[in-house]
């Protein structure tokens, strides 16, 4: 198929980035409100587990036969049809904060499976399209920009998060998810996104994710890294769910300082995707991955061994800002190897299983996060994850098709590439 990009792909691709940008934030403001309102309303770390836990069930469950819609059906489509989805349940919540006192918690519980739903189709579907709008050579780069859009949102919407929760009433503030589908749905109007040929073949729902899953066995390399970032995801996973927990049980603090946490720590990823998106054209993109994963391990796990006082949460922030800015190294780096590992048109059946094979293991982490929270303390949790990290960095780094990996591929690359167009 011809993946030539198109030719003012930048101009496109960074009015792409643009929708995402401001569609973004509202959702995430509205996303930071629920869970604030949820540790408020009951300071349970286990009901805030089983809210992340169901913010991730759809990806492990769905993304394998989310993956051959993506491959064949409209890609603007599968970004427009969600934003209106979690819009409608948007106003379905507003109406009945209205209505009621408070929210039951099955409302918000149902709210947050279909914002998670929405997102498991959209996700794959952004991976999937890049590879197809901008040239080879700038894919990295491009990952590394779109790194700084979703990082730049984590680091205003805390901040606006907070201020709004604290001076808008709930009910009007989740109705911030409409105007975002709004915004989102009339710039992806203007964006051009290449179709596959293939866009009318039947699906075969089981047979594609059989596809995708012997695609990404056949290669060894990637396979490896797959399964090390289960083992990550499922030691990091239940800490990372516990954050607002973090700040406003063990430190003690407040709706203002949890939102402080969030935005420095994507300060920091904003710093790291930055640096991806000017320099992000290394000849071996893991050792970067490997030294972030060891990175991340050192500032989490030293994160549960600070005081629960003023002078702990201080050093909090410092360890977050640091663990933000490597974070994206790992993250970011990865999918521009796995774009370019695979045809254009296989990518949205092998994102869906590589989706779901990385997040399998965060469900099983959260059923136990909860009552290990409860009965150990958050910040155990976060020793443990630290100490997990580190792990799964000398495992990759002690397998020679995930240490090399990133080097066969770029020399693979550069022997089949063809000259591209740029402006």
């Amino acid at each position: 198929m011809d993946t030539t990009p198109l030719p003012h792909w930048r101009r496109n691709i960074y009015l792409f980035l643009t929708s995402q940008f401001l569609s973004g934030i509202t959702s995430m403001v509205v996303q930071y409100a629920i869970v604030w309102y949820l540790t408020k309303q009951t300071g349970s770390a286990t009901v805030l587990s089983f809210a992340t836990l169901l913010g991730m069930l759809p990806m492990v469950l769905l993304s394998p036969f989310v993956g051959p819609f993506v491959d064949r059906w409209n890609k603007k489509a599968l970004l427009i049809i969600p934003d209106i989805i979690a819009a409608i349940f948007a106003i379905i919540l507003s109406i009945t904060g209205t209505l009621l006192p408070s929210y039951p918690l099955w409302l918000i519980f149902i709210s947050l499976l279909v914002r998670s739903i929405a997102q498991t189709f959209q996700m794959p579907t952004i991976q999937s399209i890049l590879p197809i709008m901008v040239p080879q050579k700038e894919l990295t780069k491009i990952n590394g920009q779109l790194g700084m859009v979703q990082s730049a949102n984590m680091v205003i919407a805390p901040a606006l998060g907070a201020f709004l929760f604290a001076s808008v009433p709930i009910n009007w503030l989740i109705l911030l998810d409409v105007l975002g589908a709004a915004i989102g749905i009339t710039l992806l109007v203007f964006v051009t996104i290449p179709e596959h040929p293939v866009i009318d073949e039947k699906v075969h729902v089981l047979a594609d994710a059989k596809f995708g899953l012997d695609k990404l066995r056949q290669t060894k390399g990637l396979w490896a890294i797959t399964m090390t970032g289960a083992a990550f995801t499922l030691m990091f996973m239940p800490a990372a769910s516990l954050y607002p927990l973090m700040t406003m049980g063990y430190f003690h603090g407040n709706v203002g300082q949890a939102g402080l946490i969030e935005a420095i720590y994507s300060v920091g990823m904003l710093v790291g995707g930055t640096i991806i998106g000017l320099f992000g054209n290394w000849p071996d993109r893991m050792k970067p991955i490997l030294w972030a994963t060891v990175a991340m391990g050192i500032t989490f796990g030293g994160s549960g061994l600070l005081p629960g006082n003023h002078t702990g949460f201080v050093w909090f922030v410092v360890l977050n800002s640091l663990a933000g800015v490597v974070t994206p190294f790992y993250s970011t780096l990865l999918m521009s190897m796995i774009q370019q590992s695979f045809p254009a048109e296989q990518l949205g059946r092998i994102l869906g299983v590589l989706n779901s094979m990385m997040s399998i293991t965060g469900p099983v982490g959260l059923i136990f996060a909860g009552p290990l929270a409860d009965t150990i303390g958050v910040e155990k949790l976060f020793i443990i994850g630290g100490i997990g990290s580190l792990v799964c960095g000398f495992a990759m780094w002690i397998m020679p098709s995930a240490r090399h990996f990133d080097q066969e591929l770029q020399a693979k690359t550069a022997a089949t590439v063809v000259e591209e167009p740029s402006e």
